[in-house]
């Protein structure tokens, strides 16, 4: 569970990244600890990070990737689905569902092979499909999402935006 809490506060931490990136590969020069300001896209996510009690503990040197979903991603979730979640009751459930968007290791977009499976912390799988220069990471349910913003560098690792919030299998 504490590696679980860990990723997922990097996860977080990621948001703290600010506005003035562009959708090219950007380096931030900071860990994601030390990132300054909230991103607009992922307000959701940080709600919910911080309703599993995993938005304040995170510098581990990495690397990770971390796939963060926007709040548009989590509006795609069925009605009551996120309200759900974010009850202290779902907390074990929300934390799993978050950490399963990060996956041990640094990983760009470039470097992403069509039908590459990615090993989450969790333990479960993801698959990436590579198409006309688009990544799309599968998800154990058979859902998938899109990568809309690539490449953002941490000195702890790299994130990529994403446009459907992940679906484990467990």
């Amino acid at each position: 569970m504490r590696k679980q809490s860990f990723f997922a506060a990097f996860l977080a931490l990621f948001l703290l990244l600010g506005t003035h990136l562009t959708a090219a590969a950007q380096a931030t020069n900071k860990d994601l600890a030390a990132s300054a300001a909230i991103s607009p896209d992922h307000t959701t996510l940080l709600k919910a990070l911080q309703a599993a009690g995993l938005a304040d503990k995170a510098k581990d040197k990495g690397p990770y990737t971390v796939f963060a979903p926007t709040n548009e991603a989590f509006e795609k979730l069925p009605a009551g689905t996120l309200d759900e979640l974010l009850l202290p009751a779902s907390k074990a459930k929300l934390s799993g569902l978050l950490t399963y968007h990060v996956v041990a290791g640094s990983y760009k977009a470039a470097a992403l092979k069509d039908g590459q499976k990615l090993k989450t912390v969790t333990g479960e799988t993801l698959t990436v499909k590579k198409q006309d220069g688009t990544v799309t990471i599968t998800d154990a349910k058979g859902g998938s999402a899109t990568v809309n913003k690539a490449d953002i560098q941490a000195t702890n690792g790299v994130v990529h935006s994403i446009d459907a919030v992940l679906m484990p299998g467990k």
